[in-house]
């Protein structure tokens, strides 16, 4: 029977993505999806045919934010707590009372782990929820320890300490971020406490989805026991799919180039990233694809076989490129896998280290820290890929293996399954939460 499904996300291109991808399949199946997220993405929603609920906290596009904004939220050590005290957590009130709005008439709530009000609604409403994550690290695993943006030298360290002691290192973190606007507002509605909003609390007790690849990230013994791993889900748009002319000459006229990107936030803060990576592929010889996201990224001069573009589609690009150097969002970094290209990563902040931990592993990327992406140091490393053909061949291994999994229709399975399930699941969900 046709449901009505209520997706709540919030973040940059790749936090919205996976979710359209998602409410495509599902609304493919005969269900009613809905996507509850910022308002200055209900144009980009309604292009694609999907039904948009509007949620604060609202934020302008980005190309309208002051670069010292965007800095502060993606400075490696502070931008995580900054993004989440200054921006998410004092709107919890205004996201709930939308959020409240948008589950009207809904038979499932999904929740991202950056949506603090979605939890809250799922156990005030007993309306079943799900819950997703998009990258390994939001399990915080002690068998798999996730990789700040700083201090890179606990990779180490965490392995020689052991899952004992990083039990006790999680634990002490834990207890130390409170996510204090978050709750209080939840004991204002009457929810007993069901463990800290950014840890344990944003995981539902019914079903979590892992929406990113088993090839990326195994299922841990410490992970909840209700998660399961569906696979990426990649969103194609098929009006920004198409490769500009001017590009596609320059595709079609020499050998695969070097594409470097920085997503669709860390680009506005690239600085000196395009003259740095200009000067490593003139080093090496090699002709570059520019994905600069705005003008104010556009280089000076350009040498020959090089050309800069504002915008081409992942999966329209990556796969004609000889190497990707990207940021490490994990949107990004799962579309270089299913490129089946090398990749060289240079993480910004939040999931970005730990996502580029995991590439890493899999033997298809290393990996350049921000304040190291010098010419001389990226010329070195894209030598090693360029040049060592076990990257290119563990790569194409890879992307045969993530092509193999179809993240969008097990997790609408798995959806479908809870749906379908015993009558009781509202109890359940009541009864499993404490409330």
């Amino acid at each position: 029977m046709s449901k009505r499904i209520v997706l709540n996300t919030w973040g940059s291109f790749g936090d919205l993505h996976p979710y359209m991808a998602l409410a495509l399949e599902l609304r493919a199946r005969g269900h009613r999806p809905v996507i509850a997220t910022m308002e200055m993405y209900r144009e980009r929603l309604e292009a694609a045919g999907l039904e948009h609920a509007p949620v604060r906290p609202n934020i302008p596009q980005p190309k309208e934010q002051a670069p010292e904004l965007i800095a502060k939220i993606m400075e490696p050590r502070t931008g995580p707590q900054f993004l989440m005290d200054e921006i998410v957590y004092p709107a919890i009130r205004d996201a709930y009372e939308d959020l409240l709005i948008a589950v009207q008439g809904a038979d499932v709530l999904i929740t991202h782990p950056a949506a603090p009000a979605g939890p809250l609604v799922g156990r005030k409403t007993g309306l079943p929820w799900i819950s997703t994550v998009l990258a390994p690290l939001s399990f915080f695993s002690v068998y798999d320890p996730p990789i700040p943006p700083v201090m890179q030298w606990t990779t180490k360290v965490f392995s020689l300490l052991g899952p004992r002691f990083l039990k006790l290192f999680f634990d002490a973190m834990k207890r130390e971020y409170k996510a204090k606007q978050v709750v209080e507002f939840r004991r204002e509605l009457g929810l007993n406490d069901y463990g800290n909003p950014m840890f344990e609390g944003q995981h539902s007790p019914l079903r979590i989805l892992a929406m990113f690849s088993k090839v990326f990230g195994a299922k841990q013994a410490d992970w909840p026991p209700q998660a399961e791993v569906t696979g990426f889900c990649y969103y194609v748009d098929n009006l920004e799919s198409a490769i500009p002319p001017e590009l596609s000459d320059f595709l079609d006229n020499g050998p695969p180039p070097i594409v470097f990107t920085l997503g669709s936030s860390a680009v506005w803060i690239g600085r000196d990233f395009y003259r740095e990576s200009i000067e490593a592929a003139k080093q090496l010889g090699q002709r570059a694809v520019l994905l600069i996201g705005d003008e104010r990224n556009y280089p000076d001069s350009l040498p020959d076989g090089m050309i800069a573009v504002d915008y081409v589609s992942y999966e329209a690009i990556m796969p004609r490129a000889s190497v990707v150097v990207h940021h490490g969002g994990v949107g990004t970094t799962s579309h270089g896998l299913l490129a089946g290209v090398p990749t060289l990563i240079v993480p910004f902040a939040f999931d970005q280290s730990d996502n580029a931990e995991h590439a890493a592993r899999l033997g298809v990327s290393r990996t350049v820290y921000r304040h190291k992406y010098r010419a001389p140091r990226v010329t070195k490393e894209l030598g090693k890929l360029l040049h060592d053909p076990a990257y290119a061949q563990r790569a194409r291994g890879v992307s045969a293996q993530v092509k193999q999994e179809n993240g969008p229709a097990r997790a609408a399975d798995l959806i479908e399954e809870l749906l379908g399930g015993t009558p009781n699941k509202v109890e359940e969900l009541a009864y499993a939460s404490g409330d």
